[in-house]
C-alpha cells in the first residue's frame, strides 16, 4: 500500500518560514521524482517544486530564491524549505511521487500553509 504523508504545516506570519515534510511509503522512492504542489480555492493545483531521482530540482518562478526542495532516501522523505513566505504562498501543499517509465503517480493527502498576520 503506498502512502504519501505530509506533516509541517501551520499558521506562519509574512516573512516567516515553515519546512514540510513527506514520508513515503510504498514505493521504490529514489526511483521516484517527488515533487511538491500546491492548490487555492477555485484555482488548479500548481507546481511549486519537484527534485527528481538524480538530485536535479527545479521550482516555480514564483518561489524562486525562497522555497527550497530536497530528499533523503535513507529515510524516504523529500523536504521543502519555505522562507520568506508571502500571503500568497497561502494554499493546501501537496506532496506528490512520480514515475514516468510506469506511468506511476501517487498524491499525499494535503497540507494547509496559512501565511497571514
Amino acid at each position: 500500500q503506498v502512502q504519501l504523508v505530509e506533516s509541517g504545516g501551520g499558521l506562519v506570519q509574512p516573512g516567516g518560514s515553515l519546512r514540510l515534510s513527506c514520508a513515503a511509503s510504498g514505493i521504490s522512492f529514489r526511483l521516484y521524482t517527488m515533487g511538491w504542489y500546491r492548490q487555492t480555492p477555485g484555482k488548479q493545483r500548481e507546481l511549486v517544486a519537484r527534485i527528481f531521482n538524480d538530485g536535479r530540482a527545479e521550482s516555480a518562478d514564483s518561489v524562486k530564491g525562497r522555497f527550497i526542495i530536497s530528499r533523503d532516501n535513507a529515510k524516504n522523505t523529500v523536504y521543502l524549505q519555505m522562507n520568506s513566505l508571502k500571503p500568497e504562498d497561502t494554499a493546501v501543499y501537496y506532496c506528490n511521487g512520480a514515475r514516468a517509465l510506469i506511468l506511476s503517480t501517487y498524491w499525499g493527502q494535503g497540507t494547509q500553509v496559512t501565511v497571514s498576520s
